[in-house]
């Protein structure tokens, strides 16, 4: 999938979007927010969401953090910007249109990023993890929250077998760890499962440097 049709994929699903994943992606956002919100007590305030969406996640960050969020989808961005303007969140500091495969920020520029389903709807998930890296200062904090597929057994199998028209919808059910990161040189320091059924996992990794 390029980024034109991702861009297809979420001017379709904007006006639906939380209705639709709101409730089965709940857990997970809360519980990476609630990382971010308790990481940057000591990693620091300046906070990227990346695939901010229609901004489900941003009520939930602490008001006195600098959040940014970003995201290729336009319609999604105006849903946001949308909520930020409603619910007055003074936290969220920018949102911006921009591919996370070449961000415009400058390297160093946050102590957090944050990808919440987002890893496996990007073209090249890897250049995804080293644009999050540069722009994140060394020893800042790497969060990800996605679906990672089994390794065997029978989701492994169902995963598979239904990849093909879950692409058509956007979503990769086959989607390994291994896809966005090498956990040899990956500093993993956290991975939780996530309601509901375990079918989500948060992954904080420590930036190198």
């Amino acid at each position: 999938m390029d980024a034109a049709s991702v861009r297809d994929a979420y001017r379709r699903w904007a006006g639906v979007y939380d209705v639709v994943f709101g409730g089965v992606s709940a857990f997970g956002r809360r519980r990476a927010v609630a990382a971010v919100n308790r990481l940057a007590q000591s990693s620091g305030r300046r906070v990227l969401e990346v695939g901010v969406g229609t901004g489900l996640a941003l009520p939930h960050y602490r008001r006195d953090l600098d959040v940014v969020g970003i995201d290729l989808s336009r319609d999604m961005l105006l849903k946001a910007q949308e909520r930020v303007k409603q619910e007055r969140l003074s936290a969220v500091h920018g949102l911006l249109e921009m591919d996370a495969e070449g961000m415009a920020f400058a390297d160093d520029s946050f102590d957090i990023a944050v990808a919440m389903f987002t890893a496996s709807v990007v073209p090249d998930a890897k250049k995804l993890f080293a644009e999050m890296s540069r722009v994140v200062r060394p020893g800042g904090q790497l969060l990800f929250v996605n679906h990672f597929a089994a390794d065997s057994g029978f989701r492994w199998w169902l995963e598979r077998s239904t990849a093909p028209l879950a692409r058509i919808l956007g979503w990769h059910p086959d989607f390994m760890l291994s896809d966005l990161l090498d956990r040899a040189e990956a500093t993993i320091e956290r991975m939780e499962s996530c309601p509901p059924l375990s079918l989500f996992t948060l992954v904080q990794v420590k930036n190198p440097g």
